[in-house]
């Protein structure tokens, strides 16, 4: 069987299980069974491919047509500038969540700052995309889940940043090692009650514990904030991802743990997306 033909056949499961991305994930994943780039799938559509490879294809095309996520199935993620190991352990980074990467290296550029603190690292996108861009930099990690630590650890050993990380398995209640500079923490943020509305691939495969942020979807944020007050030095800063409705709320947690508000980022959506505040 041909390429094309393969990927095109793929792409109509897909499609009949209203995958949006039908042929382009069709084509992605052809890739991962033939360890090929995408730009190696569309220039050779009419390569003969193995029937043993054809049956690995469509088994990874029924998964993806029961809307298990891409990034799982292929065990990957772009993020920043780097490729990322994910699985079923950790949440799939976001494109929006790279405005934080932006925000924090243009606070290290500005200041110095030689250590600072990711409160519930995941897969390790956020500590080490910016661990790889400042040389100097330091950092600790914490997640309350052990197997997300381990997803991470893949991570730093991958970019050869284990050496500049050092992780923790603590709830933010209990953690109370080390005074920082700045903090960095994307919680989970989404009202209980709306954890059934989101996308069936998010819902259904992500980890619950890293979307949900109780009743008010600022449980965790509200711990973050108060545990932050206490390790950042004077002056230093705290950056906060937030839901799109949360502006309000978070900065009234905030200001109420003796946080000055230097700025609200939106997202390429033009929504609220990322607090950065200042202890006092």
């Amino acid at each position: 069987m041909k390429l094309l033909e393969a990927i095109t056949k793929g792409a109509n499961i897909l499609k009949k299980n209203k995958i949006p991305s039908f042929f382009l994930d069709s084509e992605i994943l052809i890739g991962k069974i033939l360890d090929k780039k995408r730009e190696f799938i569309i220039l050779n559509q009419n390569l003969e491919i193995k029937k043993n490879d054809y049956l690995k294809y469509i088994s990874l095309i029924q998964k993806r047509s029961t809307h298990t996520p891409l990034a799982y199935l292929i065990k990957s993620k772009d993020f920043w500038k780097s490729e990322f190991y994910v699985d079923n352990r950790v949440l799939i980074p976001r494109p929006d969540t790279e405005i934080i990467i932006e925000e924090v290296l243009s606070i290290v550029r500005a200041k110095k700052i030689y250590n600072f603190l990711e409160i519930g690292v995941g897969s390790g996108c956020i500590v080490l995309s910016i661990l790889n861009e400042i040389k100097h930099l330091k950092a600790v990690g914490i997640d309350i889940s052990q197997k997300a630590l381990e997803v991470c650890k893949i991570n730093s050993k991958r970019l050869c940043l284990n050496s500049r990380l050092k992780l923790y398995k603590s709830d933010i209640d209990k953690f109370d090692i080390g005074k920082y500079d700045l903090i960095v923490s994307n919680p989970p943020y989404i009202c209980r009650s709306d954890l059934n509305n989101l996308m069936k691939d998010v819902v259904d495969y992500e980890p619950k514990y890293a979307l949900n942020g109780g009743n008010d979807g600022a449980i965790e944020i509200r711990k973050v904030v108060k545990k932050s007050s206490k390790l950042l030095k004077k002056g230093g800063k705290l950056v906060l991802e937030i839901g799109h409705n949360q502006k309000t709320k978070v900065c009234e947690i905030l200001k109420n743990n003796e946080f000055y508000i230097q700025k609200v980022i939106k997202d390429l959506r033009k929504q609220n997306r990322c607090i950065v505040s200042i202890k006092i």
